[in-house]
């Protein structure tokens, strides 16, 4: 998503002008545009023209519309949000009040604008408009003396870094050189590598490399991760498992291509985000099984388990923050806020796979669709907690026997 500007005020109240770039975006769009919120987009609008004789005639005219959001239909085989509102705006062809539905597509701006911009709404729109948060792949691709450092999304490849040294050639009795200036250009690709990859979102990391470069490389960044001072670079050692060394024929962006193509590779692939929603809801059950008293569903239970700070982690379905009623949005979101602020780990499920070919060289990446459906047979919200609640249990076990009871 190309995010053209953004102007909110210190209320977060504000609007934003997108341009959505590829299938993924409409899928944020939808999740982004809520009933309530002014939408403006160029359109077409069927209109009742008068001749200079006074005969009328149907005739489509090219127009830009605000409307006031009152539903949003999402067509992902066409990859098209349908939006319909009441336009807020004069406008020569169309009234005040009367009733238009926008059809947002690809490579169509938009203007965006909310009276509140809440932090699931931002979060939202960072995702959408900032590649890095979406990449689950780092590479570094090098050789002797040259190396880019790669984020790969699901639809492009993003260089965050070149580095290029003069490496001297190896001399017949000697190579303290050849190793000092081997030695500082490892140096440099490890503090970007630190500086570039945000290993809390990336779940693999490529070095891809001719002959023994790899190793070498890897070999000197564990061990300067571990006499390093720096927290940041120390931590490169918690990370150690993420590393696959794969073969390339150079270090340039291209030779990308063959790391990608490595089996090896497409099974790491499998641990994206999609995987580790499967892996949080797999968890769930296997608590309700074993821990009951650590695994509830439905909203109160879980904002009573959030009061007394036990939710260590929440799985909630994004079709619960599309409420119509803003009051039942803003409890969710509230709820969100809360167990972040207690430390706690919040997995948003996406309730649509969105499918379809991708423009890319990532054809053996592997997309997990995600069971929001057994999610929300669970009223789309659940929580895995810190400790035992045995009382909210009991609590659980009154109301449902109660219930039985009435029927």
């Amino acid at each position: 998503m190309k995010l053209i500007h953004r102007n909110f005020d210190k209320n977060n109240s504000g609007s934003v002008k997108l341009v959505p770039e590829e299938s993924e975006d409409m899928w944020h769009a939808y999740n982004l545009v809520a009933e309530g919120d002014h939408l403006r987009a160029s359109t077409v609008r069927k209109v009742n023209m008068e001749s200079a004789t006074g005969s009328t005639s149907a005739q489509k005219v090219n127009t830009t519309l605000t409307i006031q959001v009152e539903s949003v239909d999402f067509d992902s085989q066409a990859c098209v949000l349908r939006v319909k509102g009441r336009n807020v705006q004069e406008n020569p062809y169309v009234k005040m009040g009367a009733y238009h539905t926008i059809d947002l597509e690809l490579n169509r701006a938009f203007t965006l604008g909310k009276h509140e911009w809440d932090s699931v709404a931002q979060d939202r729109l960072d995702l959408a408009c900032d590649p890095s948060q979406r990449a689950d792949l780092a590479a570094i691709v090098m050789q002797e003396g040259l190396a880019h450092i790669c984020l790969v999304t699901s639809s492009m490849t993003l260089v965050r870094a070149r580095i290029e040294n003069t490496i001297p050639r190896k001399k017949r009795g000697s190579c303290t050189q050849h190793d000092k200036a081997m030695n500082k250009f490892y140096e440099q690709v490890v503090q970007g590598l630190v500086r570039h990859i945000n290993f809390n979102v990336v779940k693999a990391v490529l070095v891809a490399s001719p002959g023994f470069v790899k190793e070498q490389f890897c070999h000197y960044m564990f061990q300067m991760a571990t006499t390093s001072e720096d927290k940041e670079t120390r931590a490169l050692l918690e990370h150690r498992p993420k590393f696959v060394m794969v073969h390339s024929s150079s270090g340039h962006k291209q030779a990308l291509r063959e790391a990608l193509s490595d089996p090896a590779v497409a099974s790491r692939l499998a641990d994206t985000k999609a995987a580790g929603e499967v892996k949080a809801l797999d968890a769930f059950y296997n608590m309700l099984q074993n821990e009951p008293a650590r695994a509830f569903y439905g909203i109160n239970h879980t904002e009573r388990a959030n009061e007394a700070q036990a939710i260590e982690t929440l799985l909630i379905s994004d079709s619960l923050f599309r409420s119509r009623d803003l009051q039942t949005r803003r409890r969710y979101v509230k709820l969100v806020d809360s167990v972040r602020e207690n430390c706690g780990d919040v997995k948003i499920f996406s309730s649509l796979h969105i499918s379809g070919e991708r423009r890319t060289m990532m054809t053996q990446r592997a997309i997990f669709p995600v069971p929001v459906a057994e999610l929300s047979q669970l009223s789309g919200i659940a929580a895995i907690l810190r400790f035992p609640m045995p009382d909210l249990e009991e609590e659980e076990a009154q109301e449902t026997s109660s219930d039985d009871d009435n029927t």
